[in-house]
């Protein structure tokens, strides 16, 4: 059995019209519920690796995790290139590619990928919109990553938690 964390990056800044895709910021809105989410998270589970888009704003969305989740250092991220794309398949493709050693993985990455990976593994209007800084875990019924999309519609969503039903105020 494996376990699949999804992570959308913490909300981003539009404000700076000049700046390419990869490079905008967080706003002050995913600065604030980055850390939050971290902190909730860090409740719930252990610090684990996790599997990040190289584009900014989910590698600042990775940092504010950092300052919310006790024990969860930089070192626990691994930037990947793949991992910029906002197509569900390429997104399955990157995780069946993944070494059996991993029995849990987490992933930082982008919206309509990460909603479409939870509808084609959970099954079809699981997820309207995984929400910015939104986070869902999935219980696959496989025991090697490379079963991954043999295993469409037999997923389980075991979790999910948004910035918006967090009560702290952090």
């Amino acid at each position: 059995m494996k376990r699949l964390y999804l992570l959308r990056h913490a909300k981003s800044c539009w404000r700076h019209t000049s700046l390419a895709d990869t490079e905008r910021p967080l706003n002050k809105r995913g600065r604030r519920d980055a850390p939050r989410m971290g902190a909730a998270l860090g409740r719930r589970l252990a610090p684990t690796r996790f599997h990040c888009s190289p584009a900014m704003r989910a590698r600042l969305t990775f940092s504010g995790l950092c300052a919310g989740w006790p024990g969860l250092q930089p070192r626990d991220v691994i930037i990947e290139q793949a991992l910029y794309t906002f197509d569900a398949g390429a997104l399955l493709d990157w995780i069946a590619a993944r070494p059996e050693s991993e029995t849990v993985m987490a992933i930082i990455g982008h919206n309509p990928a990460l909603t479409d990976l939870v509808n084609r593994l959970v099954g079809a209007g699981t997820l309207d919109n995984l929400p910015t800084a939104g986070w869902v875990e999935i219980h696959l019924p496989i025991g090697s990553w490379s079963e991954i999309d043999a295993a469409s519609g037999r997923c389980v969503v075991d979790f999910m938690l948004v910035p918006r039903a967090l009560t702290d105020t952090r």
